[in-house]
Order: C-alpha cells, then sequence, then structure tokens
C-alpha cells in the first residue's frame, strides 16, 4: 500500500509543489483563466477520453451488481450533503457566540457568506474518487470487487462534480434576489462536462485517427497536472490561516463522516460485508475533489477553502485509511 500511495501522491506533490514556487511570477488573472479553462476546455476533453476508453458493460464483469453499486454511490453523496447542510446550520447557530459583539459582522462572520457555504458544501460532498480513489483503492481491494470501485468513480464522477456539484455551485454564486430555479437548470443542462461524457459514450464505436485518440488519451494527464498546478497556485495567495481553521470541518465530513455513515449503512441496511463494502467505504472517503476548485473559479465561489479543504483532507487520508481496512475490510 505505501508504494500504491507513493506512486499516486508523487504527481500531486510535484504539480503542487510548482503552483506554490510561481505563483509570485504569473499575471493575477491566470488563476481564474486556468479554472475556466479546465472548465470548458479541459474537463470536458478528459470525460471524452475516459468515456471512449471503455463502456460500462466492459468494465463491470459477469455477476456483478451495477445498479446496487450506483446507488450507494449516489446515497453517499446525498448523506454528506445532508451532514455538510447540518453542521452548517449548527455552526450559524453558535457562531455569534464564538466572538466579542463589539466585533462588525464582517469581521465576526466572515465565513457565513453565501460564495464560502457554496465552497463549504462541494468541499464536503465531492470526492476524488478519479485520480487518488482508482489509484489506491486496486491495492486494498480484492480483484473480484474492483468493479464496485469502478462503477463508484464513474457514478459519482457523472453526478458528483457535474450534477449535484454545479446545481450548488449555481445556487451560491447569485444573491437571493435574483436566484430563480431556472438558472440552476440552465446550468445543469449546459454544463460541458456532462455533454462530453454523452459524447464520448455515444461515439465508442466510432474509429477516430491514432494520432487524435492517442491525443484524447493524452489530454487526461495534463487535465490532471493543470489541476494540481491551481491547487498549489490558490494555496499559495491564501493570506489567512483562517482558510485552513475553516477547512477542517469539511475535511473531517468528507474522509471521516460520511465513510462512517456508509459503512454503517451498507451493513445494517444492504447486508454487505467484506471487499465490496471496503470498497464503498474508501471510495465514499476520498479527499475533497479538485472538480470542486474549478467550480469555485467558474462561479466565483471562496476559492481559498476549496484549496484548503483538497490538502487537509489528503493529508488526512493517509492517517485514517488503516481504520478504514481494520474496521470495514
Amino acid at each position: 500500500m505505501t508504494e500504491t500511495l507513493f506512486q499516486a501522491y508523487t504527481p500531486l506533490i510535484l504539480w503542487i509543489g510548482l503552483g506554490l514556487l510561481i505563483f509570485r511570477f504569473l499575471p493575477t488573472w491566470l488563476p481564474q483563466f486556468l479554472g475556466r479553462g479546465l472548465y470548458w476546455v479541459g474537463v470536458p476533453l478528459e470525460l471524452v477520453a475516459l468515456a471512449r476508453k471503455g463502456s460500462q458493460s466492459e468494465i463491470v464483469g459477469a455477476g456483478s451488481t451495477p445498479i446496487l453499486a450506483s446507488l450507494i454511490t449516489f446515497m453517499a453523496l446525498l448523506l454528506g450533503l445532508f451532514a455538510a447542510l447540518l453542521v452548517w446550520w449548527g455552526w450559524q447557530q453558535i457562531s455569534p457566540h464564538l466572538f466579542k459583539p463589539d466585533l462588525s459582522e464582517s469581521v465576526s462572520r466572515p465565513w457565513l457568506d453565501s460564495s464560502t457555504k457554496g465552497s463549504f458544501l462541494l468541499a464536503a460532498v465531492l470526492g476524488n474518487t478519479g485520480f487518488v480513489g482508482l489509484a489506491i483503492a486496486p491495492s486494498l481491494i480484492h480483484v473480484d470487487s474492483l468493479n464496485w470501485v469502478v462503477l463508484f468513480s464513474i457514478t459519482h464522477n457523472v453526478i458528483g462534480p457535474y450534477g449535484i456539484g454545479v446545481l450548488i455551485a449555481s445556487y451560491f454564486s447569485h444573491t437571493k434576489s435574483n436566484n430563480r430555479w431556472w438558472m440552476q437548470l440552465w446550468d445543469l443542462l449546459t454544463v460541458p462536462p456532462l455533454w462530453a461524457f454523452l459524447i464520448g459514450t455515444l461515439t465508442q464505436s466510432i474509429k477516430l485517427p491514432d494520432f487524435v485518440e492517442s491525443g484524447l488519451q493524452g489530454s487526461v494527464d495534463v487535465v490532471i497536472a493543470c489541476a494540481f498546478l491551481l491547487t498549489g497556485i490558490r494555496l499559495a495567495q491564501l493570506q489567512r490561516w483562517q482558510s485552513f481553521q475553516l477547512a477542517l470541518i469539511p475535511t473531517v465530513l468528507r474522509v471521516v463522516i460520511t465513510p462512517l455513515l456508509v459503512g454503517l449503512v451498507t451493513t445494517v441496511f444492504l447486508g454487505l460485508s467484506g471487499d465490496r463494502r471496503l470498497a464503498m467505504v474508501l471510495m465514499s472517503g476520498m479527499p475533497s475533489a479538485f472538480a470542486g476548485l474549478i467550480l469555485a473559479e467558474e462561479y466565483n465561489l471562496n476559492r481559498d477553502l476549496i484549496a484548503s479543504s483538497i490538502m487537509l483532507s489528503t493529508l488526512l487520508l493517509l492517517l485514517i485509511l488503516p481504520l478504514w481496512i481494520q474496521v470495514f475490510g
């Protein structure tokens, strides 16, 4: 497992470290340009490539239960969202008592704005099931149960970041006075990654020139590197430690609370055990997704909170993995 973690984390450390080093030499507009470029071009290319790589029927072997794995993925997203909303509501109730009354509202409760709440929910709900999850799980899960891991990743990436995530980001990017339900619906229907995934799925049987196909598959590594680089730049731009303090809560929700709830529900109500249960727990407890930062750039949410959550949740995963293996393995 140590070697697998090293291989998975090496690109992450290198590209985030590069972002930390070079941010001073970059124009101020570049991070948002990079984030929007990933949203409109990079991630769609990546999803076209992944969708063309193989159909779900090829990924899922005989005797598997794809519907159950997909339903558990959807349940994990809803559990994470419900837990995050509950914690945020509780924080709103107690936060006025944590500060001196003579402080101004903008100073005493800087995180209770809509932008920060949207980022809080994105960091707590969306997990990095692609790069980190698919890199780590195969070394911990028996080969007979790996289809559960792949199905979790596919379902999460389709309905998570660019489904539920877009709805959250769109809702909290508008003020209450001009927020309408059709705005979220329009953003959801026009999100580029979902259309890209659909195009890639529908064109699986179409043979493309070799240089086009290889270019599409090569775009995956480029997109991942750019996402890491963007995270490093945003971390380097943090002005205060307050973002890390606030990020502790979505980090714990993402890496500890949600997988614990998934483990309990799949054990008590679904009767899962062994590697299938461990697969669902591991994938539901992956670190905060880089897609959250891309959405924050596109919808002008709190980038600092997302970047801090990505860093903290990635580190916490190293500590919590042995516990999940011991309890749910």
